[in-house]
């Protein structure tokens, strides 16, 4: 039981750093970066609210799958387990999709 405990924690440190930034960052007057220090966007983004308003959404949905993984790990391990390695691989690679088409949508 102390091991899916951890694994919930260690899940819900992944998860509360992108809930906060799809939060408060809403509406914030510098576009939301997807790469720490990137600070070439300000010349990329033209409509900086709806590229904000669409990158909050995405980190949103980024946060929810990790507590989705943790509470997966209270109910079985091994389904934790496949939800985490979803969540660091496909998840990953799918996000950084998403954010390449907002990038390219609003820039």
């Amino acid at each position: 039981m102390v091991g899916r405990i951890i694994a919930l924690v260690s899940c819900l440190l992944c998860a509360i750093p992108f809930l906060i930034i799809s939060k408060y960052e809403k509406d914030s007057r510098d576009p939301v970066p997807f790469w720490s220090g990137d600070t070439s966007l300000k010349a990329k983004v033209t409509n900086v609210k709806e590229y904000n308003r669409e990158m909050c959404s995405l980190y949103q949905k980024c946060g929810i799958a990790f507590l989705i993984t943790g509470l997966g790990f209270l109910v079985n391990v091994p389904v934790g387990v496949i939800l985490l390695g979803f969540d660091c691989t496909l998840g990953i690679y799918i996000v950084h999709r998403q954010y390449k088409k907002i990038l390219s949508k609003y820039s």
